[in-house]
């Protein structure tokens, strides 16, 4: 059965005390109010990965990098390697979001060699995809999304995608407020699912957990997070405070199985 996920990333937003406040307050929440259903995830900016780990001593919160360099060293300024993460107690990190291919230019080969390197490196990766307006307009949506999924897994074994978390972000409902249907998400997480058992196995699809990511908001979470191959979200702008980001925890933990 697939790992059910409250993500939270906060992309280039808060504060460093914002931030402290934002993850005191989610360990405060899950210490107080046991998960058994729900895994937390939050994802800072990287000048906040060390203090967020550090308020999150029990590890009931996890804390995910929004990016990685493929290469292990040397010349790449402002980059972060892998193993630069794995040494302050980062856990996750997200592959490929939408924002950083479609604004700073990041390619298939790209996404697939930071695949590699974070499954190598024993972080987890959540792996982004999905299309643009155009491609859901022309009906182009699965095929775009395959294309995307082959390049990123090609050449990777099941048993090295056992640790895989897949986000779906349609492009056309990340910070527009639009937000796919929950009959949409649940069509191509789906699809999605379909895809991964049609490569390796069945199991794996089944095991592999599939987020939405579309402008998720306590509003609309519940009946996203209801839909059978939905297994939680990569929220964006929700999770930047903490009342509704602590609700978005509570909506998962009584929706989500």
């Amino acid at each position: 059965m697939a790992r059910k996920v409250i993500a939270g990333n906060w992309k280039m937003n808060l504060s460093q005390k914002e931030g402290e406040e934002l993850v005191k307050a989610s360990n405060a929440f899950v210490e107080a109010n046991p998960l058994v259903h729900v895994e937390v995830v939050i994802a800072p900016p990287y000048l906040q990965l060390q203090q967020a780990v550090k308020y999150s001593p029990t590890g009931r919160v996890s804390i995910a990098a929004q990016n990685m360099n493929e290469n292990d060293n040397g010349a790449f300024t402002g980059e972060i390697s892998a193993s630069m993460l794995k040494e302050i107690g980062v856990e996750l990190v997200i592959i490929g979001h939408s924002e950083r291919r479609e604004i700073l230019g990041e390619s298939d080969a790209q996404i697939h060699a930071k695949l590699k390197k974070a499954l190598r490196s024993n972080l987890y990766p959540i792996l982004c995809v999905g299309e643009k307006l155009e491609d859901r307009k022309s009906g182009n949506h699965f095929k775009f999304v395959q294309g995307q999924l082959e390049s990123a897994l090609e050449g990777f074994s099941g048993d090295e995608l056992s640790s895989l978390v897949i986000a779906y972000e349609p492009i056309w409902a990340i910070g527009t407020g639009e937000t796919a249907s929950p009959a949409q998400a649940q069509e191509m997480h789906a699809f999605i699912r379909k895809h991964i058992a049609s490569i390796y196995t069945a199991t794996l699809a089944d095991e592999i957990s599939v987020l939405y990511g579309g402008s998720v908001k306590p509003e609309n979470a519940k009946e996203i997070f209801a839909q059978p191959d939905v297994d939680g979200g990569l929220i964006g702008g929700a999770a930047t405070k903490p009342e509704s980001f602590i609700e978005l925890i509570k909506i998962g933990e009584s929706v989500l199985r």
